[in-house]
């Protein structure tokens, strides 16, 4: 178990059981808010309750479930990304919608709080790198000198046999002469900066191509790290969580062509700790894993040990030594 999802076991209120909100219902689509924590639906060996079924959960409750009316997947949110999603609610729809999507979704747009970078990055602009997946099926842009680890032959021929359960990871990898690579997909994130702040930085994102961890591969590949993204080596999690969401989706609904649009804003504290500063100042609990820490504290004396440093007094000799800015600081604690 990765350490945010064991730090979230313990201290999330509503770990394993959290809510969708239903935000539009017809005979053929449903659009919902997902928060982080859930996923959009399942997957091989996965247990916990997903977005999928906790439609059919609502469905089955109000008496308007069946074989023919039920929701089905048209895109995906990862686990720990929040915001407007929507499903097909029979099997016809779902093939229209997914045939027609890139001509019906208008708008489709992400908010991100990332880790600043020291690559320049222009105010708005296109990444349009190819992404490759690692063994773990994290999607990264690949530098030149990468290469799949030595297990990847065992994989390609693992897949042959089993095309069915192919992970991603094994079908982005080729063979050739020899030798295994990883193979790219194409994808393309159009950016705009919306904040710029001292350590982070408040982006504005919409997709081209949906590509599975397009946006975080994209923006890590920049050196924009998101915010709480352990699977990326995040530094710093002010929000215990992904910071990344799912903001607005506008589409020309493929039944009645109506046009249509759907928003649900981030929690305003993302722009104020881009603006400000504010938000968790803690390590993340994945970087004191690393150190070890976890081994000699439980999870929530740690936590409780790193706050108590912080808050220690400061002697006259070391505030002396310290800028207007840094007393100011000091005397806030």
């Amino acid at each position: 178990m990765k350490a945010s999802t064991k730090f979230k076991q313990e201290h999330k209120k509503d770990f394993g059981k959290e809510k969708i909100e239903i935000l539009y219902e017809d005979k053929y689509l449903m659009i919902i808010y997902k928060p982080e924590g859930i996923l959009s639906v399942p997957y091989p060996g996965s247990h916990s309750k997903t977005a999928i079924d906790k439609i059919e959960e609502i469905m089955r409750k109000k008496g308007i479930y069946s074989k023919n009316h039920r929701p089905f997947c048209v895109h995906r949110l990862d686990r720990e990304t929040s915001g407007v999603m929507m499903f097909a609610l029979t099997e016809s729809s779902q093939e229209i919608i997914m045939k027609t999507w890139h001509q019906m979704v208008t708008e489709r747009i992400y908010h991100a709080v990332a880790e600043n970078s020291k690559i320049p990055l222009a105010d708005s602009g296109i990444i349009d790198d190819g992404i490759a997946y690692n063994a773990y099926n994290i999607g990264f842009v690949p530098k030149e000198s990468d290469r799949p680890n030595e297990n990847a032959k065992k994989v390609i021929k693992k897949s042959k046999n089993s095309a069915e359960n192919k992970s991603i990871y094994a079908k982005n990898l080729s063979y050739k002469n020899g030798k295994v690579e990883f193979k790219t997909v194409s994808a393309r994130t159009h950016y705009k900066i919306l904040e710029r702040g001292k350590n982070h930085t408040l982006f504005e994102l919409s997709l081209d191509t949906g590509r599975k961890n397009q946006i975080r591969a994209h923006l890590a590949s920049k050196g924009y790290i998101i915010a709480g993204d352990e699977n990326y080596h995040a530094k710093t999690d002010p929000f215990f969580r992904l910071a990344l969401h799912a903001r607005t989706l506008e589409f020309i609904h493929p039944f009645t062509n109506e046009k249509m649009k759907f928003e649900r804003a981030e929690n305003s504290e993302w722009l104020e700790c881009v603006k400000f500063g504010t938000g968790n100042k803690d390590e993340p609990v994945w970087t004191l894993e690393k150190k070890n820490l976890h081994h000699q504290f439980d999870r929530k004396d740690l936590v409780l040990k790193i706050k108590n440093e912080l808050r220690k007094p400061v002697l006259k000799k070391d505030l002396k030594k310290m800028d207007f800015i840094q007393r100011g600081q000091q005397k806030s604690k």
